[in-house]
């Protein structure tokens, strides 16, 4: 028996793993924007950072207001991830 149509196509070409990786990236990049967190708004130079929530290496959430006032904040983004390959 012969399979046939676009999804066996694409098992096909690109393999199960790489089908997968593909759809998982579009299952989440349409999350993102269904479920963004609102419009962004810029920040100049010289002004203060908004607050803002993320969750640490240890599960807990850190705020940017707990911080405020207390100690230094270096904000640094980055566009790679450190995970080793």
């Amino acid at each position: 028996m012969q399979r046939s149509g676009f999804g066996h196509a694409c098992r096909k070409l690109l393999g199960g793993r790489a089908l997968a990786a593909i759809l998982a990236t579009m299952v989440l990049i349409v999350a993102s924007i269904v479920l963004g967190s609102g419009s962004a708004v810029a920040v100049e130079v010289g002004q203060p950072a908004p607050d803002f929530k993320l969750p640490s290496s240890t599960g807990n959430d850190v705020s940017l207001a707990d911080f405020r006032g207390k100690k230094w904040v270096l904000l640094e983004f980055y566009g790679a991830d450190f995970v080793p390959t």
